[in-house]
C-alpha cells in the first residue's frame, strides 16, 4: 500500500468512525475534530497522488454488477487535496460554530463527515457505478446539511427544495450521459470507457458530452443551471456553505474534465466553444448579481457562480486549443483553470467562515444593517479583508496569478484557431476583464459597508469576536491564501501534473514556456509594500512640519453625521445598477406617506429595491407554472373516487384490446 492509498484509507476510516460517533451523540468538538482529521488525511492522499504515488483498488462484492473501483491519478489527487484542505478549516471552525441546538441534531452531525467522505471519494472513483453512488451520497448528505436550520424560517425549506430538485435533475443528466457511454463499452470501468471513447461516432460522443455538461455544470452552479446556488449557500450553516462553495462545486469541474478531456479524448471544437460561452456568461452574470446583493452570504454564493465561470473559460479554452492541435496553450489554459480552482477554494473558505463569524456575532447577514465591526471584531475583519483582496484579482491577491495566466492563454491563443479563435478569444478576454473590475467593486462594497464606518443597527453595535476555534479555522484558510498569493510556484508543479502538461516554469518568477510573459508575485508584492511605505513616510514628513490643530469636519451645516448618512450596500451598488439596468432589470417600489393635515407635507418615504434573477424569471417560472397547472389538472382527474379509478382501468383495458385487434 503506497502513500496515496494509505491517505485515502485513513480519510475514509476516520470519516466513518466520526459518523458512528455522531450516531451515539458525540460532542460537536469530536465531530469537528474528526472532520478536520478526515480532511488532513485527504490532503496527504492527494499530495501523494500528485507526486506520482497513484493507486488502484477493486472491491467486486460491494456493489452489484461492477463492484467498487477506486484509483487516484494526479487529476483526481488535486481535487481530493483541495477538498481535504477545505474540510480541515471547516472542521476546526465547526467545533464552536456547530454547538447550537439545530446543528447538534444527530442527523446533522452524521451528515457532516459523510459529506466530506463522499466528496473525497468522487475524484477517486474508477468506474461509473462508484462515481454515481458517491455522487448521490454527496448530494443527499449535503441536502440534510442545507436544511439543518429549517426552524429558522420557511426560506430554508424553500432552499432545500430547490437544491433537491436541481441536484437530482443534474444527477439524472449525468446518469443518462454515462449510460449512453457505457452502452458502447465492454464495461463501466474508466479504462474501458477511455478506449471506447476513441471509437464513438460524433453524434453519440456529442450526446454524452452535452449530458455530462448539463449534469456536472448544474453542480458547478453555472448559468442557467445556477438557481439553487444563491438559495442554498446563504441558508446552509456557514461551515457547510464553505464546504459546498469551496469544495463541492469543484467536483462539477472535475466531472467535466474527466469525461470531456480524459474519457472522450477531447472531442470537437464546438463542445469547448459551448463551455467557454457558458463560462463567460456565468462569470459576468454571477458577479453582476453579487454586485447588486445586500445579503452577505448570498453575495458570496453568487460570487461562486462567477468564479466557476472563470474556471470554465479556462477549461473551454484548453479544449479548444487542443482541438486546434496547440497542446502547449491547452496546458496553459487548463493550468490556469485548475490553479483558480485551488485559489477559489482557499479564499471562498475564508470568506464564508468570516461571514459565519459575523452571523454568529450579530445574527444578521444584511450588509445594510451592519458596519462598525472593525473595533469589536478585529480578527474577523482582517480575515474578511484578506479574503476580499484574494477574490478581487488585484495584486497581491490569490486570484491574481490564475487570472493573469488565463488572460495570457486567451491572448496568445488568438492566432491559434483562425476565425473561431479570432471571435471567441477577444470575447473571453473582455468577459474576464469585466468580471475582474466588477469583482473589485463588489468586495469593496462588502468590506467597506459591512465592516467599516459606523454601525447601522444595535446588533452591529453589540457584536463580539468569535471563539478561538472559529478564528483558528479562518486562520488556516488565511495562511493558504497568503501562500498562494506570494508563492504560487510552490503548487504549480502539482497543478501542471493534474493538467497533463508543463506550460509555466520558474520559482520566484513565473515564465511562460513557448510564449512571452513573466510575473513575479513576490517581487510585485514587495514593490507595492515598499511604495506604500515610501508614500506614507513622505506624507508623514510633510505633515509633521506643519502645526497640527483639531477642527470640526465640514458637515454642510447639518450637524454631526450619523450612520443614516453613510453609504449602504444598496446605495453603493446603485450606479452599477443604472449601468446594467437592462441586464439585471431591478424591481423598484417607492412609497410616500403624507401628513393627514396636508398632502403637501411628506411624512416618510420608503424605498424598496428587489433584484430578481432575470434568467430564473424567464426560464424557471414558466416551467413551474406548467407543472403547477399539471398538478391542478391531476386533482380533477384523481378526486379520490374508487368508481372513477375502476372506470379508468376499464377504459384503458378496452383501449389496449382495440389497439391489438386493429394492429394484428
Amino acid at each position: 500500500m503506497n502513500l496515496s492509498a494509505t491517505g485515502m484509507a485513513a480519510a475514509v476510516a476516520v470519516g466513518l468512525v466520526t459518523a458512528l460517533l455522531a450516531v451515539i451523540r458525540a460532542r460537536t468538538a469530536v465531530i469537528g475534530a474528526g472532520t478536520a482529521l478526515t480532511g488532513a488525511a485527504a490532503v496527504f492522499a492527494g499530495a501523494a497522488a500528485l507526486a506520482g504515488g497513484s493507486f488502484s483498488l477493486v472491491l467486486p462484492g460491494v456493489l452489484p454488477l461492477s463492484g467498487v473501483a477506486l484509483t487516484l491519478d494526479p487529476l483526481g489527487g488535486l481535487f481530493v487535496a483541495v477538498t481535504g484542505g477545505v474540510a480541515v478549516a471547516t472542521g476546526i471552525y465547526a467545533v464552536s460554530y456547530a454547538d447550537t441546538p439545530d446543528l447538534r441534531a444527530r442527523g446533522v452531525q452524521v451528515a457532516l463527515p459523510v459529506f466530506v467522505v463522499a466528496m473525497v471519494l468522487v475524484p477517486a472513483a474508477a468506474n461509473v457505478a462508484t462515481l454515481l453512488v458517491c455522487w448521490e451520497l454527496m448530494a443527499l448528505a449535503s441536502l440534510v446539511l442545507v436544511v439543518a436550520e429549517h426552524r429558522r424560517g420557511p426560506q430554508v425549506a424553500s432552499a432545500g427544495r430547490w437544491y433537491a430538485v436541481m441536484t437530482h435533475l443534474g444527477f439524472m443528466s449525468v446518469l443518462i450521459g454515462l449510460m449512453v457511454f457505457v452502452a458502447h463499452a465492454p464495461d463501466d470501468s474508466f479504462t474501458a470507457l477511455r478506449e471506447a471513447g476513441r471509437h464513438l461516432s460524433p453524434a453519440v460522443a456529442g450526446v454524452v458530452f452535452v449530458a455530462a455538461l448539463a449534469g456536472f455544470g448544474s453542480k458547478a452552479g453555472i448559468v442557467p443551471l445556477h438557481a439553487w446556488l444563491p438559495r442554498a449557500h446563504p441558508e446552509a450553516p456557514s461551515h457547510v456553505s464553505a464546504l459546498m462553495s469551496a469544495a463541492m462545486v469543484n467536483l462539477g469541474v472535475y466531472g467535466l474534465v474527466r469525461v470531456g478531456v480524459d474519457l472522450l479524448g477531447g472531442g470537437a471544437a464546438w463542445w469547448w466553444l459551448l463551455v467557454l460561452a457558458l463560462g463567460a456568461l456565468s462569470a459576468v452574470y454571477g458577479i453582476l448579481q453579487a454586485a447588486m446583493s445586500s445579503d452577505l452570504k448570498r453575495l458570496l454564493g453568487q460570487s461562486t457562480t462567477e468564479n466557476m465561470g472563470l474556471v470554465l473559460i479556462g477549461v473551454g479554452a484548453a479544449g479548444l486549443f487542443a482541438s486546434f492541435g496547440d497542446h502547449t496553450l491547452a496546458a496553459l489554459a487548463l493550468t490556469a483553470a485548475l490553479l483558480h480552482v485551488v485559489g477559489h477554494a482557499a479564499f471562498k473558505t475564508l470568506l464564508f467562515l468570516a461571514a459565519g463569524s459575523v452571523l454568529h456575532a450579530t445574527g444578521s447577514r444584511d450588509l445594510d444593517a451592519l458596519g462598525g465591526l472593525r473595533p469589536v471584531m478585529p480578527v474577523t475583519t482582517a480575515a474578511f479583508g484578506l479574503g476580499a483582496l484574494a477574490a478581487s484579482a488585484l495584486p497581491p491577491g490569490t486570484a491574481f496569478v490564475s487570472e493573469w495566466l488565463l488572460l495570457q492563454a486567451l491572448i496568445h491563443g488568438l492566432p491559434a484557431g483562425g476565425v473561431t479563435a479570432a471571435i471567441a478569444m477577444p470575447v473571453a478576454v473582455a468577459a474576464v476583464a469585466l468580471t475582474a473590475g466588477l469583482a473589485v467593486a463588489t468586495f469593496v462594497k462588502a468590506f467597506g459597508v459591512g465592516f467599516l464606518a459606523r454601525p447601522r443597527s444595535d446588533a452591529a453595535s453589540n457584536a463580539h469576536e468569535s471563539p478561538f476555534t472559529m478564528l483558528a479555522g479562518m486562520g488556516v484558510a488565511a495562511v493558504v491564501c497568503v501562500v498562494l498569493a506570494l508563492w504560487p510556484a510552490g503548487i504549480l508543479p502539482a497543478v501542471q501534473a493534474a493538467a497533463g502538461g508543463v506550460a509555466v516554469s520558474g520559482d520566484v518568477t513565473l515564465r511562460l514556456d513557448q510564449a512571452t510573459g513573466a510575473l513575479s508575485p513576490l517581487l510585485l508584492t514587495l514593490g507595492l509594500v515598499a511604495a506604500v511605505i515610501v508614500v506614507a513616510g513622505v506624507v508623514r514628513a510633510v505633515v509633521a512640519r506643519r502645526v497640527r490643530r483639531e477642527a470640526r469636519l465640514w458637515d454642510c451645516g447639518g450637524g454631526p453625521m450619523s450612520a443614516r448618512m453613510e453609504y449602504t450596500a444598496t446605495s453603493f451598488a446603485e450606479p452599477l445598477q443604472r449601468v446594467f439596468d437592462d441586464v439585471v432589470q431591478p424591481e423598484l417600489d417607492v412609497d410616500v406617506s403624507h401628513h393627514q393635515e396636508s398632502r403637501y407635507l411628506v411624512q416618510a418615504v420608503e424605498y424598496r429595491r428587489k433584484m430578481p434573477d432575470r434568467i430564473e424569471r424567464r426560464l424557471y417560472r414558466p416551467v413551474l407554472s406548467v407543472i403547477t397547472a399539471w398538478g391542478e389538472a391531476g386533482r380533477v382527474l384523481a378526486p379520490g373516487s374508487v368508481h372513477r379509478y375502476l372506470g379508468y382501468g376499464f377504459y384503458a383495458v378496452c383501449g389496449v384490446l382495440i389497439l391489438l385487434a386493429v394492429t394484428r
